[in-house]
């Protein structure tokens, strides 16, 4: 494990204004304002992490293990490995992660992988329990989620209201994203033991929201208002505030476009010609950079820092942090002390990985 400290790492700022592309000019003098660490190295295309209350980290790999980081460690035995029909093929595999409110009393994971049936693959999201440090499938609770070789989505969420949130992608048939009937490329909203909201905006379906490509972060701020990230055609990557039963375009638009057909949604912000390749998201609720909203860019390689207005609904600016240092970054979340998390995607089929990849990196406020 290598530890750089007070490290001078460039900082691209970009200004503008709600659902602007932000350009901006070159900062190499900018101090970092935190210490950086890598605690896990040589791991196999690392997702998504959950931290528990004891501030253990759970993380998927996509080849299909859950692995645990304990005291600062990594565990040497997998919490579980997923067999067939589980399979990691394209995108797919093992995605999100998400620990119950209650993991300390129930022991209850819930994750979201593809599996094979026939020809076809599908996603489902399914319950796990936690046993002297093993885990096994205790219930599937949403299956049969249109899956493919790319546009899974895959994150999941606890919410606020302790209901599980989930982003499906379109896997790559883009007309789906705009079919009530069809749980592709949507924001799915469930309760923990799989059952339909009463106040989901569809009776009796787990559809919050739709017109998503392929949502890859979910985040609320302090005032409970989701935003999910997503990823657009080859640019005009997105951050979105979700809304119940809103319409947030795909295919018929995308970045700032109107539609003649339906009412959409404008997203907060878009790279415009620029890509990000956004992925995991997250509100930093102390330290340093306390208030911002940071999205682990993948394929711009680098950590952006969003700075919201008073009501969150517009970026005052955008600062990209760590660009380049570390390859692509596909997953970013908040410890209970303030500390932050990066997970990288190199062995991804489209990084460029070394010896050490992947990682999971910790960011130690200073």
């Amino acid at each position: 494990m290598k530890k750089i400290i007070h490290s001078i790492l460039s900082s691209t700022i970009f200004r503008g204004r709600n659902t602007s592309n932000f350009k901006g000019k070159e900062n190499t003098f900018r101090q970092f304002p935190y210490e950086i660490k890598v605690i896990a190295e040589k791991l196999y295309i690392p997702w998504a992490i959950a931290i528990s209350d004891e501030g253990n980290l759970y993380f998927t790999e996509r080849s299909g293990r859950i692995r645990i980081i304990k005291d600062g460690k990594l565990q040497p035995q997998p919490l579980i490995t997923f067999r067939a029909p589980f399979v990691s093929q394209g995108e797919g595999g093992l995605m999100g992660i998400a620990l119950d409110p209650n993991y300390s009393q129930n022991h209850y994971i819930y994750v979201m992988h593809s599996y094979a049936e026939g020809n076809q693959i599908y996603n489902r999201v399914v319950r796990l329990i936690e046993n002297n440090n093993r885990a096994s499938i205790d219930r599937v609770l949403l299956d049969k989620i249109p899956g493919g070789q790319i546009h899974n989505g895959g994150r999941l969420k606890i919410g606020p209201d302790r209901k599980l949130y989930i982003t499906t992608g379109d896997a790559g048939n883009a007309a789906l994203a705009q079919d009530p009937t069809s749980t592709a490329g949507k924001i799915l909203r469930i309760e923990l033991d799989g059952s339909i909201p009463k106040d989901n905006p569809f009776i009796n379906s787990p559809v919050y929201s739709l017109g998503h490509r392929n949502p890859q972060g979910l985040a609320w701020n302090s005032n409970n208002v989701l935003y999910v990230s997503e990823h657009g055609q080859s640019a005009h990557d997105e951050i979105n505030i979700i809304k119940s039963g809103a319409n947030y375009g795909w295919p018929l638009v995308q970045g700032n476009e109107e539609s003649s057909e339906v009412m959409v949604q404008k997203p907060l912000i878009h790279s415009g010609e620029d890509t990000w390749a956004p992925s995991g998201i997250t509100f930093v609720t102390q330290g340093p950079w306390r208030g911002k909203l940071l999205v682990a860019a993948l394929r711009g390689q680098r950590l952006l820092a969003m700075s919201l207005n008073g009501r969150g609904t517009a970026v005052k600016n955008v600062e990209a942090f760590l660009q380049n240092r570390y390859g692509r970054f596909r997953e970013v979340i908040q410890g209970r002390d303030g500390s932050i998390y990066l997970a990288t995607s190199n062995r991804d089929g489209r990084g460029n990985p070394d010896i050490t990849d992947d990682r999971i990196i910790k960011l130690i406020p200073k």
